[in-house]
């Protein structure tokens, strides 16, 4: 079957639009996009009128966490689930987020393997949700941030190992842990953790299986110990100094800054659940990583989206509040579209298949009423998304039923 989406304002996910344009899809893939003057939409093709509506990519968040739910105290809440209901929770986060736009997520660190079970899930069509491309467990160091989502590790041997393990598990993507937490007690943001050489071998292990690295990194030091290492990814980024900054835009290292995590951390008011040391912390950190945001940008630094869905108030579904802060804090809402698609896919290495809306790609695209450059914040409006389709079929929206 061939759907014709026609007359409808197209943002490909490259940076280009067109004001008039018709895609096509059969199958999986899009046959065409382009202007509609150029489009020759075959006999017997499922027409959908799009005059009045835009397309664009379907959207990829680059770091959440599908086994948390957003509650206040995240670590407690997970450490008294049975291992089973974290997966159910997981699947129910799953299913609200490609309900939301987002086509693509991946996820940088849950409490066991089972997220690779619910990408089986999802891969097969049991469940709906987005595609996953999954780290498994996050690698830290004894005691270190993440340990409620981490394997702990010691020494280059066990580093290697574990991320042996991973990857045999249906890892995509290997996590490390370069700096203390918001989240974890006793550990600090500001304090590099794992050592120079455990990043090298855990990079080196994981491109040997040909996979990415990234690592959560808040302080400048972790942030330099980490690049140096080559990772692919720094996750939060959110005291960058000029060094780092430096280093990111020389390594070709993409920044996923995350501004929602502490966004909706930080504007809970004591009492509200959150554990005190991470609503401090929280706190401390907001305007800075507002400014490394803006530092980074300006500078060029390669910015990816992401959300750390999951952690406090920050859900799954709510997603999109990731583009109205990244355009707040001074990017166009073209910029944080792009950051979402075409950038996102090429950080995560699925540049080929998803993240533009061009001919042989997969047919991932949200339908909206309206222009979303006119107001990204239409992104979280669900009664502005006519339809979600992922890999050519519609799985959210009126066009679904």
């Amino acid at each position: 079957m061939t759907i014709a989406i026609h007359h409808a304002f197209l943002i490909d996910g490259t940076g280009d639009l067109h004001d008039n344009a018709t895609v096509l899809v059969r199958g999986t893939k899009i046959l065409a996009a382009g202007p509609s003057s150029e489009v020759r939409i075959p006999k017997g093709a499922v027409r959908i009128d799009g005059r009045g509506l835009s397309i664009i990519p379907g959207l990829i968040d680059c770091h959440v966490h599908l086994c948390l739910g957003g509650e206040p105290d995240v670590v407690g809440t997970l450490e008294s689930e049975q291992p089973s209901y974290t997966l159910l929770k997981s699947a129910t986060h799953a299913k609200a987020t490609v309900e939301a736009g987002f086509t693509t997520v991946r996820d940088v660190g849950s409490r066991d393997h089972s997220i690779f079970t619910l990408k089986q899930a999802i891969d097969s069509g049991l469940l709906s949700g987005p595609r996953i491309v999954g780290a498994g467990r996050a690698i830290c160091m004894i005691g270190g941030h993440a340990r409620f989502i981490g394997h702990e590790v010691e020494g280059t041997e066990q580093v290697r190992r574990v991320v042996a393990e991973q990857i045999a598990a249906g890892a995509g993507v290997i996590k490390i842990i370069a700096t203390g937490g918001v989240l974890t007690p006793g550990t600090s943001p500001d304090e590099a953790q794992m050592t120079m050489e455990e990043l090298a071998a855990a990079v080196d292990a994981a491109q040997q299986a040909g996979k990415r690295v990234a690592a959560h990194a808040h302080g400048a030091a972790g942030m330099k110990n980490a690049i140096h290492a080559g990772v692919r990814s720094i996750e939060h980024a959110t005291l960058l100094d000029d060094e780092s900054g430096n280093l990111m835009k020389q390594y070709g290292v993409y920044m996923v800054p995350t501004l929602s995590a502490l966004a909706t951390t930080a504007a809970c008011r004591p009492g509200c659940g959150i554990p005190e040391s991470a609503l401090a912390k929280s706190k401390s950190m907001t305007k800075r990583h507002q400014a490394s945001f803006k530092a980074a940008h300006q500078s060029g630094v390669f910015i990816a989206m992401g959300t750390d869905a999951g952690t406090p108030f920050n859900y799954h579904g709510e997603n999109a509040q990731e583009l109205e802060r990244m355009v707040a804090f001074g990017m166009t809402p073209m910029e944080a579209i792009v950051a979402s698609t075409a950038t996102a896919a090429q950080l995560i290495g699925i540049q080929d298949s998803v993240g533009t809306l061009t001919k042989g790609m997969e047919a991932d695209l949200v339908i909206l009423k309206g222009n979303p450059l006119r107001g990204i914040e239409m992104l979280r409006d669900r009664d502005k998304i006519v339809g979600v389709m992922k890999a050519g079929k519609f799985v959210s929206g009126p066009l679904a039923k």
